[in-house]
């Protein structure tokens, strides 16, 4: 009897957390993990952080040890899918082979936004994606003095904190009224604005940029208003977008992310997906959503192995996040969309530590915990279980 085959494109969390769930389910048969970097699958958040500023290696963040693929009999495979042939069974690579499979998943993640404006395809402009593109970042860092970043979310502010500690001049542009200003209510958001001035950003928001330039190499930003920011390197962080081609040309249903259903399925049954790539309904917030999030990757990964072996899971766990800037960690329960209150336990303005509780009609569902790991797992607790609150109870959770 020929062993059945697995393939997953993808070596990123996903990618890696669904092969290893896979055997954990009892999967006999082969795995391959396609994947496009040679280096071993390695953790992305920390790039922004601690790779960034130097502070760790690439082999420190790999997912899991070289023994672990041998042992476990999982097989990475270098290359690029170029199409997914459905009524075939098999995948077309870039080498020209085909790659037949028996189950085919999905987790092709997400790429960087571009900058739509003139000048943004000069050298010295970078994104942030990759362990490569961190590389080149770190390369240009040692001769700049003046670096520019084009976003003031949670990607933009890690990486003005990793420059900073590499002792960079850093000014942060943000198009709206206020950092973060997509996923935080106003207290944090100035929060993290105090913090960052205090570390000698310089944080400009309502700046509209509207051209780069420079002689062959980046040299200034010019914004909307027409003043120009010099810069030695530019690094845009407004966003990304799901890696979806491959499964729009294979005719899978996709709507801002590849269609999930609560068991990882797509809409071909052989077919799971996971991880930045996916967009699900979620019945908890009553709207299809796409989370960006290594432990939701994960959660979704485990629910498309047990899937994929035939045991029906359901992608049920609370989304959370998670975010390090200096000494600070922002943890994140929950989300906040349609809050009508804030709570906040400890002074944003004065003090290193602090939650934002947000509530729904008096329902807690959702809490920005700053340096309040205990804070933090109450949320995920009383949200998860649907708790009563008492909002005095609140107020004094850091003091506790």
């Amino acid at each position: 009897m020929t062993l059945q085959r697995v393939v997953i494109v993808g070596a990123s969390h996903a990618g890696i957390q669904l092969a290893a769930s896979l055997r954990q389910e009892g999967w006999t048969g082969e795995i391959i993990v396609i994947g496009d970097e040679s280096a071993l699958p390695y953790q992305r958040p920390p790039l922004s952080k601690a790779y960034l500023a130097v502070k760790s290696t690439l082999d420190e963040l790999a997912i899991r040890s070289a023994e672990f693929y041998t042992k476990q009999g999982i097989q990475l495979l270098d290359a690029t899918v170029e199409a997914i042939d459905r009524s075939a069974g098999h995948l077309l690579l870039s080498t020209g082979d085909a790659l037949p499979y028996d189950k085919l998943a999905l987790c092709t993640g997400a790429r960087p936004r571009r900058l739509p404006t003139p000048g943004a395809d000069l050298p010295g402009v970078h994104y942030l994606r990759t362990a490569a593109d961190v590389d080149l970042i770190r390369e240009a860092a040692v001769a700049a003095r003046r670096a520019v970043i084009v976003g003031g979310g949670y990607i933009g502010l890690e990486t003005a904190s990793s420059l900073r500690a590499l002792g960079l001049e850093v000014t942060v542009l943000e198009a709206t009224n206020r950092v973060l200003e997509r996923v935080t209510a106003p207290e944090v958001s100035a929060f993290f604005d105090r913090i960052h001035r205090s570390e000698g950003v310089d944080i400009r928001t309502s700046a509209l940029v509207e051209a780069l330039s420079g002689d062959g190499q980046v040299r200034e930003v010019v914004l909307a208003g027409g003043e120009s920011i010099p810069a030695d390197l530019v690094i845009v962080g407004i966003g990304v977008e799901p890696n979806t081609e491959l499964a729009a040309a294979a005719g899978l249903v996709v709507d801002d992310g590849v269609l999930i259903d609560s068991h990882a399925r797509t809409s071909d049954p052989d077919i799971v997906a996971a991880g930045d790539c996916t967009c699900q309904e979620m019945a908890r917030y009553g709207r299809r959503i796409r989370l960006e999030s290594v432990p939701s990757a994960g959660e979704q990964a485990k629910v498309a192995a047990a899937t994929v072996c035939g045991k029906p899971k359901e992608i049920a766990a609370l989304p959370w996040f998670w975010s390090d800037q200096y000494d600070l960690k922002l943890q994140i329960a929950g989300l906040n969309t349609g809050y009508d209150e804030v709570v906040l336990s400890g002074d944003p303005a004065r003090d290193r530590d602090f939650t934002c509780f947000y509530l729904r009609a008096g329902v807690l569902i959702a809490a920005d915990c700053i340096n309040r790991p205990r804070d933090f797992m109450f949320s995920k607790r009383t949200i998860t279980q649907q708790l009563p609150i008492d909002r005095a109870e609140l107020v004094l959770a850091g003091s506790a």
